[in-house]
């Protein structure tokens, strides 16, 4: 084996292609097509979307697993550990079989002398141990786009598009248009494609008319409502009758992804009690999306957004659970992300900033550039309002020096909200499980 280690593998991976990003289906299909991996036995459900894709996979495997199917599913990218990324029936795989995994990619991409990237490896690394564990289903999330992502080489029974927002703009166009374009490219023709976007751009309309595809809109096929804690989910079922769900307990994760899940569900005709959908969906939870833990009696929000639709939406979660104290903000982006954009959605609700340093990755902004956008955001708000809404920077630095600080100004009772993307998150969370006492999840 070349390496025995999945450290070793990822260190390689890592430096062995020429670029990160390699869109294109060429290269990987011809490797699956070696290791025989283009025509799986398992049903699989492919997830596109600008935001709620890692919410909309889980919820599927979820209620799949509580119907005592076998599930696999692979997300991307992880926080902590890369076994995240690849799971059977909801537990990571181990080490040793991704690494053998890689090793069989290896020698097929070497037989026919290609090179593959990262996420190509992983994404075909997935396919092989699911092909192993012999799975009912594939749960798979799109890395970026859809139409040249390496997802896209398994032909979907069930695409689903969770929502459509600027976002990787060099990649995929600077329209919702454009972009829904690319993501639509995940939908086969006379399959059953469900859309969970309240608005979506016609040319993903357009595509799924093409392809005469089974298509299922929210707003039109299926729908959802909430009051309260509670919410009620109507949709179709397989044979096209309206099914529904009554008053039940609201899931913790995105309702708009929980409700393109549970459609999907119907329509591969898996018989689920309410009881049962109201007990799965309501006890899921996924790290980093509005995951909350209390550590020194302060209780620290962890979420992923990174682009504006994500914050937008992280900012109507936190304005429903208003804080008696202040609220800090951590936060680190990158910088091919709308930085701007994205943080001023929460300049009305951040007390104090604390920019964390991430310069060691390649694609970080730095934290002097953060910096200037919230004093832009500030000084923008100053000339409307004459008031100055923020406390710039309070602290700018790695993780140790941020959380130094912010427990020594913070005060009990106060709340933290860490955003900005994967990197951001998993900083905060490593530093928290280094130092567990005070420390527990309330989620």
């Amino acid at each position: 084996m070349r390496y025995t280690s999945l450290a070793d593998w990822l260190g390689w991976l890592e430096q062995s292609h020429p670029t990160e990003i390699d869109l294109g289906l060429t290269r990987i299909r011809q490797v699956a097509e070696r290791l025989q991996l283009l025509n799986p036995l398992a049903k699989t459900i492919t997830v596109a979307g600008t935001n709620g894709k890692g919410s909309c996979v889980t919820a599927c495997a979820a209620l799949l697993q509580s119907a005592h199917c076998s599930v696999g599913i692979y997300t991307s990218p992880h926080l902590l550990h890369y076994a995240e990324r690849i799971q059977v029936n909801g537990k990571p795989v181990s080490d040793v079989e991704i690494c053998d995994a890689f090793e069989k990619i290896a020698i097929a991409a070497d037989a026919v002398d290609i090179s593959l990237t990262y996420f190509e490896y992983g994404t075909l690394a997935a396919l092989e141990i699911f092909k192993q564990h012999r799975v009912d289903f594939m749960v798979l999330e799109v890395g970026l786009g859809g139409r040249l992502d390496a997802i896209n080489i398994i032909d979907a029974d069930i695409a689903i598009i969770t929502s459509i927002a600027l976002d990787h703009q060099a990649w995929l166009g600077d329209t919702r248009e454009l972009i829904g374009r690319e993501k639509a490219g995940i939908l086969r023709a006379h399959k059953i494609f469900i859309c969970a976007d309240e608005n979506p751009p016609q040319s993903i309309i357009d595509i799924a008319v093409e392809l005469n595809t089974q298509s299922y809109f929210i707003g039109r096929d299926f729908s959802y409502q909430v009051a309260a804690k509670k919410w009620r989910w109507q949709g179709k079922s397989i044979h096209d009758n309206t099914v529904s769900l009554p008053d039940v307990s609201a899931p913790h994760l995105p309702l708009p992804s929980m409700a393109a899940a549970l459609q999907a569900i119907y329509l591969l005709d898996i018989k689920l009690h309410f009881v049962v959908i109201e007990a799965t969906l309501g006890k899921l939870r996924l790290a980093g999306r509005f995951q909350k833990i209390i550590y020194q009696s302060r209780e620290f929000i962890l979420d992923v957004a990174h682009n504006p639709a994500a914050t937008e939406y992280l900012t109507r979660r936190l304005m429903a659970e208003p804080c008696i104290g202040k609220t800090h903000a951590i936060v680190a982006m990158m910088a091919d992300k709308d930085c701007a954009a994205s943080l001023a959605n929460l300049m009305n609700l951040v007390d104090t900033w604390y920019l964390l340093d991430l310069t060691h990755i390649p694609r970080a902004a730095t934290p002097e550039v953060l910096a200037e956008n919230l004093a832009t955001l500030n000084r923008q708000a100053h000339a409307l309002s004459n008031q100055v809404l923020n406390n710039i920077a309070q602290c700018k630095g790695d993780i140790n020096a941020i959380m130094t600080t912010l427990l020594d100004a913070s005060e009990v009772g106060d709340r933290v909200v860490v955003f900005g993307s994967f990197y951001t998150v998993a900083a905060v969370l490593s530093y928290l499980h280094v130092n567990l006492q005070g420390m527990h999840d309330v989620n």
